[in-house]
């Protein structure tokens, strides 16, 4: 690794690209929304959104406006969605930069339809189907889809699609959730709204609920090479894209009984040799993964020895470990090393905090 960053993120653009074929074969919909919010969960929004298209991805989605407008100043002109908004956004600049506007409030539609900007907004409603976070209620389905066919009459703004979210909480939750997304479906048809894109699904439901297809799934955690359900269940096929990886920084061997880390929470029962890795908490290493967790050095997994801290952690090895060489801390399982998994499972947390999580001190590189 001589030459390569103290601390990098190794993303696989060609995992991305792939995985997001795999999944949209899979899923047969018209089309396929590759969710890069987050700067792409951690793996680098730009580079990824480029990679999910050259896999087949038509749209792209992201959480607010300012994640959107980074995207349009790389040249990306791909369709983008974006849903979720400050109470006092200015909606000109995601509307001259033809960024769809999730609408999850009728405030939020007229504050669309009254901007002034030089383009016809184009707006998707998001309805609430029973994950109570933003989105239409049920009780405002109604009046909120016949003031959009109104604003849309006026030529004030174009209604474009129709969207909501499954829990996964359960089969039974789920089912309820489509059952609720077709009652808003039949409610904006009843209102006079022609919808050119109707979501429901994210990855999950692309892998497991073919009946909540609809015209496009939206691929999140699923296009970086991870399963939305953990070890259980995911679909063959799929490549995790992110590595992340260090150099070992010291080596030394202590005695029996000394204390390591903070808190002295791991003592050495005999003479251990020690491999410091700069890799800590302020980096996105979990630290309730401390004494858990295990790093690939030398191809072989070792165990984290006391607590992960800001700026370092600590791996018992043996003798054939050396200052220099490679630390992994995660990426393909595929290759012997521990992946986001194995470190979601040590921290009591999911694949997706693991990757999003990852800090600004470690530099992205792509291959």
């Amino acid at each position: 690794m001589t030459g390569s960053p103290l601390r990098e993120a190794v993303v696989d653009v060609d995992a991305i690209a792939a995985n997001v074929a795999h999944l949209r074969a899979l899923a047969g919909t018209e089309h396929a929304m590759a969710v890069v919010k987050a700067d792409g969960y951690g793996h680098g929004a730009v580079p990824t959104a480029r990679a999910a298209l050259e896999g087949g991805a038509d749209w792209l989605g992201v959480a607010d406006v300012a994640e959107a407008l980074p995207l349009r100043d790389a040249g990306i002109r791909a369709p983008i969605l974006a849903w979720l908004h400050d109470p006092d956004a200015d909606f000109r600049t995601a509307i001259d930069a033809g960024v769809d506007i999730g609408v999850s409030t009728i405030a939020q539609l007229e504050a669309v339809a009254a901007t002034d900007a030089d383009g016809l907004p184009a707006v998707q409603l998001k309805v609430d189907s029973g994950l109570s976070r933003n989105g239409l209620a049920p009780d405002e389905w109604a009046a909120a889809f016949e003031r959009a066919a109104s604003l849309e009459r006026a030529g004030l703004l174009r209604v474009r699609g129709l969207l909501s979210h499954l829990s996964n909480a359960s089969a039974e939750a789920d089912a309820a959730a489509l059952a609720a997304f077709r009652d808003a479906l039949a409610a904006a048809d009843a209102a006079g709204l022609t919808l050119e894109l109707r979501h429901l699904a994210s990855t999950a439901g692309a892998i497991g609920r073919p009946d909540a297809r609809f015209d496009l799934v939206r691929l999140g955690i699923g296009m970086y090479g991870l399963s939305p359900f953990g070890r259980e269940g995911g679909p063959a096929g799929l490549r995790p894209a992110m590595t992340l990886r260090s150099r070992v920084a010291a080596v030394r061997t202590v005695p029996a009984g000394t204390g390591v880390s903070y808190d002295h929470t791991w003592r050495a029962a005999e003479a251990t040799r020690l491999a410091l890795v700069p890799l800590g908490y302020a980096d996105g290493v979990p630290r309730a993964a401390s004494g858990r967790a295990e790093v690939a050095i030398g191809g072989v997994r070792r165990p984290v020895r006391g607590r992960i801290a800001m700026d370092q952690l600590i791996v018992e090895v043996d003798g054939d470990v050396a200052v220099g060489d490679e630390a992994v801390l995660f990426g393909d399982p595929a290759t012997g090393a521990p992946g986001a998994d194995d470190w979601a499972d040590w921290a009591d947390t999911i694949n997706y905090e693991i990757v999003t999580r990852i800090g600004p001190r470690v530099e992205r590189t792509y291959e």
